[in-house]
């Protein structure tokens, strides 16, 4: 038998990573770089922020389905099926969400870090201020997509240490020798 304590982690891990899900979603749809000129620049214009916002919406409808089963199983003490089927869903889908969710971050990070260093080393070599407006507005709009990649892997660590606890739990009765 699971103990309160793990059963209930298990929810608020889940809640975490939920809203985590969400605020990276949020982050993202809401990215829009204004420039002086009437251009805009949007996350959906980068491939790569399309792929963390689609990770994000993955492991958030991954919680959401999994919540209803989580809350049942911290109010009642026992599963909602109890014919094993759940603790080895929990196990697999804990396990694949949390490796997409650990793909969204690196792409997030790495087209947001290269751009914005590479943006910067043109402004630098054609001689743009740092207070410039062009170039503020364009740094700002790098730096809310690395802040959007950290709040992910807010929800990655949460899905990781629920992975981590899953497995303890499938493995719980099955021993070594059979």
């Amino acid at each position: 038998m699971v103990s309160k304590a793990v059963i209930n982690s298990i929810l608020v891990l889940r809640i975490v990573t939920l809203a985590a899900s969400i605020a990276t979603i949020v982050l993202l749809v809401t990215n829009i770089a204004k420039f002086d000129d009437g251009t805009k620049m949007k996350f959906q214009d980068i491939i790569s922020y399309r792929y963390v916002l689609a990770v994000a919406a993955i492991g958030g409808a991954y919680c959401i389905v999994q919540l209803p089963f989580s809350i049942y199983y911290a109010v009642q003490q026992k599963r909602l099926l109890r014919n094993g089927f759940l603790p080895e869903f929990d196990f697999y889908g804990d396990k694949i969400t949390s490796w997409l969710l650990a793909t969204g971050i690196g792409a997030g990070f790495a087209v947001s870090i290269e751009f914005k260093r590479f943006f910067d080393q043109i402004f630098d070599l054609s001689g743009v201020s740092k207070h410039d407006p062009t170039r503020s507005t364009n740094n700002k709009f790098y730096v809310r997509g690395i802040i959007a990649s950290s709040v992910l892997s807010v929800a990655f660590i949460s899905m990781v240490l629920v992975s981590v606890i899953s497995s303890l739990n499938r493995n719980k009765n099955k021993s070594i020798f059979g």
